[in-house]
């Protein structure tokens, strides 16, 4: 008898990938395609549910044609994006189009929740931001002929998977780590919490059960067979949300470990012991894990590792394109920890959490005998530094223990000066997963927990060989701890001007039209 298989899903923002990976972790084919989001006016971004279900399936079917291990497919999981929702009618057909996490409308409603934000933040694990909450808000007020006709709403990948397996609108569902998104849940008690529904005025009616990653939600159809490939009557395990998901195929399964997905965002993940919101700076997510009885606090810079293109193109331009950052990074490492004086801040793209959207990057200290070499460096030390900072506040710290361990992916993990850099910083090893398909083997090894061919999620371990890890020197991290508490500092000091920047700028560009 052949050796069982999983199909494997991930529905990204802007690329869904599938793959099929067996028992050893090996992905044996896979498939990409492009995803595409629909922005009809400024600030608005939408996908049209029923494209991203065919994406998915196309992407699936490609892997399964591949591999030619169709008959050994024992069950399918996908993730998706967390933020932002959708929403189903009776007859569990999208009601509305995706409202995108990038998708900005809902701001008024993000304002009005943030009047009970500490409590959003205490029960659900997440501040109101571009958000499910909010956006449930704007439907609710903006659109009521539309949120009359929605019978849930609902994630990417419930969504898809439900339909996989048939189930009717009031089968719609959502599993427990994308609860935090929700600003709705007692997330630590993976339950809709009746205090925020009525503070909001939100019917429980239009929320979808809550279910277990690693519980099988039904089987695949004939009719999903014939468009993905997969044999009727595999099982469909719930899956869960890309970055809980991606967290548990990166290895962390214990309390201590983080990852560092070093990509165009720089998003740092701590695996802890705890569901211990972060209500006081409302800088960290508080999630489940897939892992039992362990939790996951992450955040993110958005556009962090964009900081590292913007400076090529536009301040070493001079330089040959293929080989840019090697040369910046060489350069960079001649240059003495804390770029004499020199510190970035980091939010190009403005602050996601807390939701501070007014944030903006820069150079602070920036004197004439600094060079581009020891501005290189401050960007790859300021990300550092913000990474640093949020694991202050994480469980960990609180009950006495650290990190031990940071694994990381994506094109800026492949940087020695950078990892070493962040090593340094955080005091922690900081290892290199030559294996980027994190997302991709988190479903598979839910996939086949789900279904009872490993009997824990922690196996996952064994389908990892990570680099030699990147020790931090002792006389680094003692510099650099002091250079956190300026970066902190400015950090935190900066915010009240770079508000007040951006409503003058509004206030100048609403004059000029």
């Amino acid at each position: 008898m052949s050796e069982p298989v999983f199909v494997a899903c991930d529905m990204g923002t802007s690329m869904t990938k599938a793959a099929v990976v067996d028992l050893a972790g090996e992905i044996l084919a896979s498939a990409s395609e492009e995803s595409r989001l629909v922005t009809p006016r400024p600030g608005w971004a939408e996908q049209d549910m029923l494209d991203m279900e065919a994406v998915a399936h196309r992407t699936m079917a490609a892997a399964v044609a591949e591999s030619g291990r169709a008959a050994d497919i024992a069950g399918v999981s996908l993730s998706s994006q967390m933020s932002g929702i959708g929403t189903i009618d009776e007859r569990f057909e999208p009601a509305t189009r995706f409202d995108s996490w990038l998708d900005s409308r809902c701001a008024p409603y993000m304002r009005s929740m943030a009047e009970n934000g500490r409590r959003v933040t205490e029960l659900s694990g997440c501040p109101p931001t571009y958000s499910h909450g909010p956006k449930i808000l704007w439907w609710m007020h903006e659109r009521p002929e539309d949120y009359r006709r929605i019978a849930r709403f609902v994630v990417p990948a419930s969504f898809v998977a439900a339909r996989l397996a048939g189930l009717t609108a009031d089968e719609a569902f959502v599993d427990r780590t994308f609860l935090c998104f929700s600003n709705l849940s007692d997330t630590r008690n993976c339950r809709w919490s009746p205090e925020l529904l009525d503070a909001f005025g939100i019917d429980e009616r239009v929320l979808p059960r809550i279910v277990d990653p690693l519980d099988v939600v039904g089987e695949v159809t004939p009719q999903a067979s014939e468009a993905t490939g997969i044999p009727a009557g595999v099982p469909v395990a719930a899956g869960g949300g890309d970055q809980t998901v991606a967290c548990l195929g990166a290895g962390l399964v214990e309390p201590g470990q983080a990852s560092d997905s070093a990509g165009t965002a720089s998003l740092f993940s701590m695996c802890v012991e705890e569901f211990a919101p972060d209500v006081e700076e409302q800088a960290l997510i508080a999630s489940h894990s897939i892992a039992p009885g362990c939790f996951i606090s992450f955040s993110f810079i958005n556009g962090g590792g964009m900081a590292l293109n913007w400076f090529r193109d536009e301040l070493a331009f001079d330089l040959d394109a293929g080989t840019a950052f090697t040369e910046l990074e060489r350069m960079a490492a001649e240059i003495e920890p804390g770029a004499d004086g020199l510190l970035w801040l980091p939010h190009i793209q403005g602050g996601v959490m807390p939701p501070k959207p007014y944030l903006r990057g820069g150079f602070l200290g920036l004197s004439a005998g600094h060079t581009r070499a020891h501005m290189y460096r401050a960007i790859l030390e300021g990300i550092a530094m913000q990474y640093a900072d949020w694991a202050r506040l994480a469980p960990s710290y609180f009950t006495g223990g650290g990190l031990t361990e940071v694994r990381a992916f994506g094109g800026g993990s492949r940087s020695r000066l950078w990892n070493q850099i962040k090593a340094d910083v955080l005091d922690a090893s900081w290892r290199c997963l030559p294996r980027p398909e994190c997302a991709i083997l988190g479903n598979a090894m839910i996939a086949a927990a789900a279904t009872g061919h490993v009997d824990d999620v922690r196996r996952i371990t064994e389908w990892h060989q990570p680099g030699e890890p990147v020790e931090p020197d002792p006389a680094r991290h003692e510099r650099y701890a002091e250079l956190v508490e300026v970066f902190r500092l400015a950090a935190h000091g900066a915010d009240p001007a770079l508000e007040r920047l951006q409503a003058l700028d509004r206030a100048t560009a609403g004059a000029a039209a």
